[in-house]
């Protein structure tokens, strides 16, 4: 099994969620977050007074798969929240060693 983290502008996530529906994905987790990378914020004037955004808004998408299908993922994910602007995101696959159901306490894929 494989968790996938991805870090995305927050405009793309109905249709980044519509992409992976279509993948058979059944279900993600989503957070909002702030962050900053090459970008190194943004700046911004409000009531003509110019001021830097150190952290520019992005949200979180957490999801656990199958192997077989996290290569398809991952390209699904690129292709969805891809603008060509910078701060597109980042994605990153870990390898999960167990997962439990809570309500019914099935193991491993099961559990997905």
């Amino acid at each position: 099994m494989k968790l996938i983290l991805a870090i995305i502008k927050p405009y793309k996530l109905d249709e980044v969620r519509e992409a992976l529906t279509a993948l058979g994905i059944t279900g993600m987790t989503v957070t909002e977050a702030k962050g900053f990378g090459r970008q190194k914020g943004q700046t911004e004037i409000y009531r003509g007074a110019e001021y830097a955004a150190n952290m520019v808004p992005k949200v979180r998408i957490e999801l656990v798969c199958d192997d077989g299908i996290a290569p398809r993922v991952v390209e699904t994910l690129q292709q969805s929240a891809a603008t060509g602007a910078i701060g597109d995101g980042k994605i990153f696959v870990l390898d999960v060693g167990q997962a439990v159901r809570i309500r019914t306490g099935e193991t491993g894929e099961a559990a997905l």
